[in-house]
């Protein structure tokens, strides 16, 4: 089977490993880990720019939720896809209503209503095209936002009526987006605040 994660790779290669051998495995681990169908790999860690952007993010996007029927929770928030096996850690997930957790495991959770991926070089590929498409499977899922932390640009996925994946990307400092599913916009110069790039 082709490895679904480009960066970093398979973290324990011996065998195909069950659920629960990952989650008791995941209790003990000091480093997070994905698991997909039997094999388990190991997470990047974050950097100096990618905890600017997340401070950012979350301070703006968690202000607007105040009110609403919503959660907003960082990368420990463990979640799994039952669809597709997929267990991850998104930087930011926006769980609405009642937020469930699986039968086995009281700290992994299902049904996000948004996902938001900080890119980083190693991660980027895997976060906007195979990680997107198991995304997908999500039933609640009606947004996935990828925040780009090497240059402005905010890659903003909502699903329609149609059940189609619609994109509204934006590359300027100046623009603000939308969370549709939300009913409110951020500005991408309070995302950008602080985050220095380097020169090319």
């Amino acid at each position: 089977m082709e490895n679904i994660v480009n960066e970093p790779a398979v973290a324990y290669q011996k065998r195909r490993y069950t659920v629960e051998e990952y989650l008791e495995m995941e209790k003990e681990s000091t480093e997070k880990h994905e698991y997909f169908q039997g094999d388990i790999f190991a997470m990047s860690g974050a950097g100096f720019k990618h905890n600017i952007l997340f401070s950012n993010i979350f301070l703006a996007v968690g202000n607007k939720l105040k009110g609403k029927s919503c959660n907003i929770f960082g990368s420990d928030m463990r979640m799994n896809i039952p669809e597709n096996t997929l267990f991850t850690y998104p930087d930011i997930s926006i769980y609405c209503d009642d937020v469930k957790h699986i039968d086995i495991d009281e700290e992994t959770f299902i049904l996000p209503t948004v996902i938001i991926e900080i890119l980083s070089p190693s991660t980027k590929n895997y976060d906007r095209g195979k990680k997107f498409n198991l995304y997908k499977d999500i039933p609640s899922l009606k947004e996935y936002i990828m925040i780009d932390s090497e240059s402005v640009s905010v890659e903003a996925y909502y699903i329609n009526e149609e059940k189609e994946w619609i994109l509204n990307d934006y590359k300027e400092i100046s623009d603000t987006f939308t969370l549709v599913s939300m009913g409110f916009d951020v500005a991408l110069a309070d995302i950008y605040e602080r985050v220095r790039f380097s020169v090319k």
